[in-house]
């Protein structure tokens, strides 16, 4: 069901929309961008800052860790059942809610007075973010046609990637200027800005099945779980990695033992059985985000420890990924309500599967041009493959599911990033051990990059197949009618 004001109760597929309608998708993809811009902004210009906050606050490297760590498990514990909430009582309310939290939970930050208050905040910013990452997409896909949605979509991926790009650069002018918790400050700032844009611009609600029980016991279990998975993948290859991954698996199973006979389940999972264009597309994802994020973790110490670059220079070397993927992003959203979603994000993840096999390529004297162009070829392949399946993510399920479906996508791309992260260090584990990367060990780090990156291509060619099996978005539900 979908509660809004008149101008929408329209047919999607009306070629001309009323100025109502414009105003409020503009309203919502400036919502949902901003969203998108913040959590990616603050995660990356946050390491940038984690020296200065250890010094201030006298954390030591544990505690500093889990100032990431905090952000990140309570992101996607949250996730799925915040998307379910918003599917209950509304996208735009939930989303309201989570730029709130997020805006005060920052302040909170800005001001932490102790290593135990900052990694609360962060806790609480992660579960405003939650919200964000399940709703702002649910609102997009509700507000704008099959027609457009890809290339809305696509603006929202590019807003990912930008603040990924800027984020380090302007972290380290913030905290070098005004101090580490400006950083926190400013991100409350733009906050305030997205929550009057939403109050005063956002017009209607959208919701998918109103009423009904939350499920609170499948909520806790999933949470349970999830938790375990992140600290059991992270953990490996230790004895006691293995061990929480075991624990995830049972848990896995109690959960859907549990969903299966709750009547209002916080996750559909016939929605992941019986739809297979929904469940491979989020495959495909999981899969390329597992294949991808470590490989920016590798490069930052193949280039700084082994090539003796500057921080600076590395970030601006790797910043060319991800300008790659901002420019693409909308290009490849736009181009997928045209041409087979699929289409476009195999061919992504095609390109993606050449640039992490030429990485293998790479030894201890490899021009940095050469670099330069393996990592635009990596952000072009991740921003071909990005948008179009986000879209066929979204464009798979009935208007009742849109806030599962983005929260499920997120998971997919937390849970990928820690597999990704697990491979990283597994095979430093082996082949350098904990030991300093020193003059004596670059061939074997060089050996232990060359194996993680065979590993991401592989993974990637089975990437490629999950994404060709996924189906069709193109129904004939979803084509325009002809005036």
């Amino acid at each position: 069901m979908v509660s809004t004001s008149s101008s929408f109760n329209r047919d999607w597929d009306r070629m001309v929309p009323v100025p109502a309608e414009i105003a409020v998708r503009r309203s919502a993809l400036i919502a949902a961008t901003m969203g998108s811009f913040l959590t990616p902004f603050v995660g990356s210009s946050v390491n940038v800052a984690l020296p200065a906050i250890g010094a201030g606050l006298r954390m030591d490297s544990l505690q500093l860790s889990w100032v990431a760590t905090g952000f990140l498990l309570s992101s996607a514990v949250c996730l799925v059942p915040f998307g379910r909430v918003a599917d209950m009582i509304g996208r735009k309310r939930i989303f309201l809610l989570g730029m709130t939290l997020f805006t005060v939970s920052s302040i909170g930050c800005g001001l932490a007075w102790s290593s135990n208050s900052l990694i609360g905040f962060r806790v609480l910013q992660g579960s405003g973010a939650a919200m964000l990452f399940g709703t702002g997409l649910a609102i997009l896909t509700s507000v704008y046609p099959p027609r457009e949605r890809g290339r809305a979509i696509g603006l929202n991926a590019s807003a990912v990637y930008i603040g990924l790009s800027v984020g380090p650069f302007v972290g380290g002018v913030l905290t070098q200027q005004w101090g580490w918790r400006s950083v926190f400050l400013s991100s409350a700032m733009l906050g305030l800005v997205a929550i009057l844009v939403v109050t005063y611009g956002l017009k209607g609600e959208w919701t998918g099945t109103p009423g009904g029980r939350f499920d609170f016991v499948g909520s806790m279990i999933y949470a349970f779980t999830l938790t375990t998975a992140m600290l059991g993948l992270s953990a490996l290859p230790t004895a006691r990695g293995a061990l929480l991954v075991i624990v995830a698996v049972i848990g896995a199973a109690m959960f859907s033992t549990w969903e299966r006979r709750v009547a209002n389940p916080v996750l559909d999972l016939p929605l992941l059985a019986g739809n297979a264009l929904f469940a491979r597309s989020n495959l495909a994802a999981l899969i390329n985000y597992s294949a991808t994020f470590g490989a920016t973790f590798l490069l930052s110490l193949y280039l700084q420890s082994v090539r003796g670059f500057a921080p600076r220079t590395t970030g601006l070397i790797l910043l060319t990924q991800s300008v790659a993927m901002a420019v693409v992003s909308p290009f490849a959203g736009w181009l997928s309500d045209r041409v087979e979603p699929r289409a476009v994000a195999t061919a992504g993840m095609a390109l993606t599967v050449v640039g992490l096999g030429c990485f293998v390529l790479v030894g201890l004297h490899t021009p940095t041009p050469a670099i330069v162009v393996l990592l635009v070829t990596l952000g072009v392949g991740f921003g071909l493959f990005s948008s179009p399946n986000t879209n066929a993510v979204m464009s798979s399920v009935e208007k009742t599911h849109y806030g599962v479906a983005s929260a499920t996508l997120g998971t997919m791309r937390l849970l990928g990033q820690i597999v990704s992260m697990g491979i990283a260090a597994a095979t430093l584990g082996v082949f350098v051990g904990r030991a300093t990367i020193t003059p004596a060990l670059h061939a074997p780090f060089m050996s232990a990059m060359h194996v993680a990156f065979i590993l991401f291509a592989a993974f990637c060619v089975a990437g490629v197949f999950a994404s060709l099996s996924r189906g069709n978005v193109r129904r004939p539900s979803f084509a325009p009618k002809q005036q």
